[in-house]
């Protein structure tokens, strides 16, 4: 579990992810932690984007990469597919997944485990916000499972200062 510091009364903890580089060997990457980036950078990232590329495994272990829609709300990142498709059948034989921000030259990277979510006082309280992103579309389970994904490692790539930014956040 990731360190969770106390907020104000009422309020969800906010997640503390461990900050490090990231073992990316060739590449010039400094020593140290000056210049990784802010675990706040990145949920900035998953908040705002619209467009996330979910990757899952298929049965055979090929990867297989689709555009999604979903939330980031408290260091959770939430979507919903087709009962039948591609992403659910593969998902249910193997959780492990990643999900990416839609921005390339501003990466977030999240590695986790998916989980089918069928409390209804979480889905409902999903709904509205997911509303008003995705306006018409409404987050019903009806049309197909809902998914959380639990992140176990993050990375971010900032293009502008790729060298000195990298940052891998373990949970």
């Amino acid at each position: 579990m990731p360190a969770r510091t106390p907020e104000k009364k009422g309020s969800r903890p906010s997640v503390k992810p461990k900050a490090e580089r990231p073992h990316m060997p060739g590449y010039g990457l400094p020593k140290g932690k000056k210049g990784l980036l802010p675990w706040a950078w990145a949920e900035r990232r998953l908040t705002k984007s619209h467009n996330y590329w979910l990757i899952t495994v298929r049965p055979n272990g090929t990867p297989h990469a689709m555009p999604v829609w979903g939330l980031w709300v408290e260091a959770v990142f939430y979507f919903s597919t087709g009962r039948e498709s591609r992403k659910a059948r593969n998902l249910a034989r193997n959780p492990s997944c990643v999900v990416c921000s839609e921005r390339a030259d501003e990466a977030v990277i999240v590695e986790g485990m998916a989980e089918e979510i069928k409390d209804e006082r979480l889905l409902a309280r999903l709904a509205r916000p997911y509303h008003r992103k995705y306006k018409p579309w409404k987050l019903d389970p009806a049309l197909g499972p809902i998914y959380a994904v639990r992140p176990r490692a993050a990375f971010a790539m900032y293009e502008k200062r790729f060298v000195s930014a990298a940052t891998r956040w373990r949970f």
